[in-house]
């Protein structure tokens, strides 16, 4: 099947919010193996969402509405499908009764409009809101083409279609097969030089299909497979990774929705270990992102922003002939910040960041110079160098980023080593 996504609404046009919807809805279908093919923003007018409804007609087996669903009168959504398609709206009798609730349990005055929110397309099946108040709906017109309606305020929208909107399209499909998703997560290799390691699998890609997706800094590949065997299907996953792997397992750092932080925060966590920082380019980033993990505060024991020379010396303990001789952006200095600051701390590992974050080159080095420095218990002390590219936003959280890729493969070499 191939679906298209409508948003709905004038505020989006104009630039008042962001379609994340789209984004979201597209990930999820594609897990589900339905492609999604066109995107599709209209303001709230009748006349031109009818002619939204009539082109995707022409070119989609799904489509999946948000937005227009509320009490205003600006909300119609469900009233113009309901007179492109033929039908009538009904009222959902569970829908009201919870919408009643609501305005009950919060001592509230419902007022006549509210009860809007409770129609639905007649015949269709409906989609509860466990965090709202309008019901979404699924409905199967001529053809077999599916409309499905889902609330606009992404709080709402999301968990519906996880819980209800995605397993009703899966009945829908009809084909008797099982699909499969993973998502491989890459770090250290852009998306070009991943492509072209892995061309020939993309360009020869049937079942399972291989999707690639650059994010803030990673690369991920989506595999899918179709079986009517649910491990037939991983084993085909497992098969088409393997392969890739052999390529670039390198840059493989995690799956589906992980992350760096996490990742790293799991490795800590399996050692028993903690970890500390140092931070002069990247003024605390590194502290606020791990504390952001939930369990951080059984591996980070706490850190220190240095980002002046005096503080470096001083707090840190960075030897004052370190900084006359290479400056504080240098391997050298990145070296004693993590070692001494594992020391003060009392860590199994200190982290450090030094560089150039920009605008302006710093003691001769140019923007995007950085130096990070890992020490970790019992093993070589390493400095890594980037020579990144972006703005000053840029550079630090890619350093961040960097820092934590660096730390979890030295782990991880560390532990296959050992």
């Amino acid at each position: 099947m191939n679906a298209e996504i409508i948003a709905v609404g004038s505020e989006l046009l104009l630039g008042q919010i962001v379609n994340t919807n789209a984004r979201f809805l597209s990930q999820q279908l594609a897990g589900l193996g339905i492609d999604v093919y066109f995107h599709t923003v209209v303001g709230d007018n009748p006349d031109r969402l009818k002619s939204a409804i009539e082109i995707a007609e022409k070119r989609s087996d799904v489509i999946i509405f948000t937005g227009g669903l509320g009490p205003t009168k600006d909300d119609l959504t469900k009233e113009t499908i309901a007179r492109h398609l033929g039908t009538e709206l009904t009222m959902d009798e569970a829908a009201l009764v919870s919408i009643e609730h609501f305005f009950k349990r919060t001592n509230r005055a419902m007022t006549e409009n509210n009860r809007k929110q409770a129609l639905i397309l007649k015949g269709s099946q409906v989609l509860p809101n466990d965090h709202g108040m309008a019901p979404g709906m699924i409905y199967q017109g001529g053809g077999g083409r599916i409309y499905m309606l889902l609330p606009g305020p992404p709080k709402e929208m999301e968990p519906m279609f996880l819980k209800y909107g995605g397993p009703a399209l899966a009945g829908f499909g009809g084909s008797g097969e099982q699909i499969v998703s993973r998502v491989l997560r890459f770090f250290g290799i852009g998306e070009a030089a991943l492509e072209t390691e892995v061309l020939d699998l993309i360009e020869a890609q049937s079942n399972p299909t291989i999707a690639p997706l650059a994010g803030d800094g990673e690369v991920t590949l989506r595999l899918t497979a179709k079986h009517k065997n649910v491990a037939s299907a991983q084993a085909m996953l497992d098969d088409v990774e393997a392969k890739i792997r052999a390529r670039v397992g390198e840059f493989l750092y995690g799956y589906d929705n992980t992350s760096l932080l996490e990742e790293l925060t799991k490795v800590l966590k399996e050692k028993k270990w903690t970890v500390t920082a140092a931070e002069s380019l990247t003024g605390g980033l590194f502290q606020q992102e791990i504390t952001s993990i939930s369990g951080a505060s059984s591996v980070f024991k706490g850190g220190v922003v240095c980002y002046s020379n005096e503080i470096k010396e001083k707090v840190v303990g960075v030897r004052p002939e370190t900084l006359a001789a290479h400056g504080a952006v240098s391997e050298e200095c990145a070296r004693e910040l993590a070692v001494n600051a594992a020391r003060i701390f009392g860590a199994d590992i200190g982290i450090s960041f030094t560089g150039v974050a920009g605008p302006d080159e710093l003691e001769g080095k140019p923007v995007g110079t950085v130096y990070i420095g890992i020490s970790v218990a019992g093993l070589p002390v390493i400095v890594e160098k980037l020579s990144l590219g972006g703005t000053r936003e840029a550079n630090r959280g890619r350093a961040v980023k960097f820092g934590c890729y660096y730390l979890l493969k030295y782990l991880k070499e560390s532990q296959d080593a050992g």
